[in-house]
């Protein structure tokens, strides 16, 4: 399994219109993509104009190839680009050891 961690800044102000776009996003369109497995986003505490979207892949050829070459990257980006104050910045990871939450 690959982890996409996405550190995205917003303009101030919209965080509560963004909250709801990111997740109806993810909701409605990520989560058809090939190789979707989990997400969860997260909202800066000092800096709330900071998010960080992680999404859970099979591989990363899900994300980069599947997802992104398809028509579902198109309809992520209108709902939630408009509200990029720039390029988020996108990372691969892999699973390298865990604990379960208590």
């Amino acid at each position: 399994m690959i982890l996409e961690h996405a550190d995205i800044t917003i303009p101030p102000g919209q965080q509560a219109a963004f909250d709801e776009a990111i997740v109806r996003g993810v909701t409605t369109v990520i989560s058809q993509a090939k190789g979707f497995r989990g997400w969860r986003v997260q909202r800066g505490i000092e800096s709330a104009e900071r998010y960080v979207l992680t999404i859970y892949w099979d591989t990363l050829e899900n994300h980069t190839v599947d997802f992104r070459g398809g028509p579902l990257f198109a309809q992520w980006r209108a709902i939630v680009g408009p509200f990029f104050a720039k390029q988020p910045v996108v990372e691969h990871f892999s699973l390298v050891g865990e604990a379960p939450m208590h």
